[in-house]
């Protein structure tokens, strides 16, 4: 599957990697690409190791907002 996931307050280049390491950790995620500028990430993964709403909590955790 693919999603398309708006993060807020993603700000920095550590934010942009704090983010890509807590989706890639996600059993499933097949590859991950963040647009820091629009603060949108489009992912690819595979829906019978991982759900979207596994990866936007695991972006959560983190104290990051997703929209």
């Amino acid at each position: 599957m693919k999603s398309v996931l708006k993060i807020c307050n993603m700000k920095t280049m550590q934010d942009v990697n704090v983010v890509r390491n807590a989706i890639s950790n996600n059993e499933g995620v097949i590859a991950c690409e963040i647009n820091a500028v629009k603060g949108e990430t489009q992912i690819i993964f595979d829906n019978y190791f991982v759900t979207v709403d596994d990866i936007i909590q695991s972006i959560e955790d983190l104290g990051y907002t997703v929209l």
